[in-house]
């Protein structure tokens, strides 16, 4: 695979250590955030960090070095993961900002790094490669009926109450929550032609959310089904269209 270190006893005992840190420096990032921690202990974890960084700059160089095609690593999904778990350092250690702290919320990237090393995660982006047509069809189709929901109850509610449904922008929230079925209450029709085109978006919401639901399971037993068989997705995809 792409980006993979050499895969012999010793590179694999580099990879569990690789996790053990990523599970230690994202317990550090939480244990950073306590207000009444000593002055010690915030010493003890900022060299923690600068030893994490150390591992994982020498992690992604070896990636970099091992990988088949450098570019198509640099700009993967888990090569721009990597990169994000140790860009906050570099970037808040050379600019003097305050607002420069934001950048370390970019180390949460670890938890995605750590999904490097799980088969499952794997599979799972297997999956929705094999799904990715049927998933952004899905989505337009979601856009366009999260539109109509808005232009409807503004066409229903508007002149009931002006405040909650000034325009199809505004209406926008109420048509999200009564689509995705959360209901918040907070904004909620009391015309009678509103109430029935509520009952028809609800209706809607339940197929916006068990569709992408079916498409992503029936994309997980087929990239299950191609570990089996070790079929690449393009294969896979080519022998559907046959």
């Amino acid at each position: 695979m792409k980006g993979n270190i050499v895969q012999n006893p010793l590179g694999k005992r580099f990879e569990i250590f690789v996790q053990i840190l990523i599970v230690i420096s994202i317990i550090a990032f939480a244990v950073e955030t306590l207000p009444d921690i000593s002055s010690t202990l915030r010493h003890s974890l900022e060299w923690l960090e600068r030893i994490c960084i150390l591992v994982f700059v020498v992690e992604y160089l070896l990636r970099l070095g091992f990988a088949e095609k450098r570019w198509n690593f640099v700009f993967s999904f888990f090569g721009i993961v990597d990169l994000l778990a140790i860009l906050p350092f570099f970037l808040s250690t050379s600019i003097d900002l305050r607002s420069a702290r934001a950048l370390r919320l970019l180390r949460l990237f670890r938890i995605l790094k750590l999904a490097r090393y799980n088969a499952a995660v794997h599979r799972f982006h297997l999956a929705l490669l094999l799904a990715k047509e049927e998933i952004v069809l899905f989505v337009v189709l979601t856009g366009i009926t999260l539109f109509l929901s808005a232009v409807g109850i503004y066409h229903f509610e508007h002149e009931a109450q002006p405040e909650q449904f000034k325009s199809v922008f505004h209406s926008m929230w109420w048509a999200i929550t009564t689509l995705t079925t959360v209901g918040y209450g907070d904004v909620v029709p009391v015309t009678t032609g509103g109430r029935i085109f509520t009952f028809v978006v609800l209706l809607l919401g339940l197929g916006v959310v068990s569709v992408p639901t079916g498409l992503v399971s029936a994309a997980l037993l087929r990239a299950r089904a191609m570990e089996v068989k070790d079929v690449s997705p393009n294969d896979a995809n080519d022998s559907t269209l046959e």
